[in-house]
């Protein structure tokens, strides 16, 4: 059984800094895709970030730059450092991981971005 728990969620003020992690449970961590995504009131669940088991990583455009994924796999952990912070990055964010043809979500952590 997998279980994913995020944290790191909080109030920032625009341009300010926080970083993400996310712990996973279980022993398929290091072989395991994990993602992470962002997802405001009445729309729909958007892509943010993503590392593969051997650290590759792939962003959005609207955070290239700016937000950095990376992995511990001794600590079955994937983080998401999050700088220069915009309003419009305000959302729930969630960590996702992809084993086997299986996906496992986390419950979210809310980020907010307002002066």
């Amino acid at each position: 059984q997998v279980q994913l728990v995020e944290s790191g969620g909080g109030l920032v003020q625009p341009g300010g800094s926080l970083r993400l992690s996310c712990a996973a449970s279980g022993s398929i961590f290091s072989m395991s895709a994990m993602g992470w995504y962002r997802q405001v009131p009445g729309k729909g669940r958007e892509y943010v970030a993503g590392i593969s088991s051997g650290g590759s990583t792939l962003y959005a455009n609207s955070v290239k730059g700016r937000f950095t994924t990376s992995r511990d796999n001794a600590k079955n952990t994937v983080y998401l450092q999050m700088n220069s912070l915009k309003p419009e990055d305000t959302a729930l964010y969630y960590c996702a991981m992809s084993s086997s043809g299986r996906e496992y979500w986390g419950q979210g952590t809310q980020v907010t971005v307002s002066s």
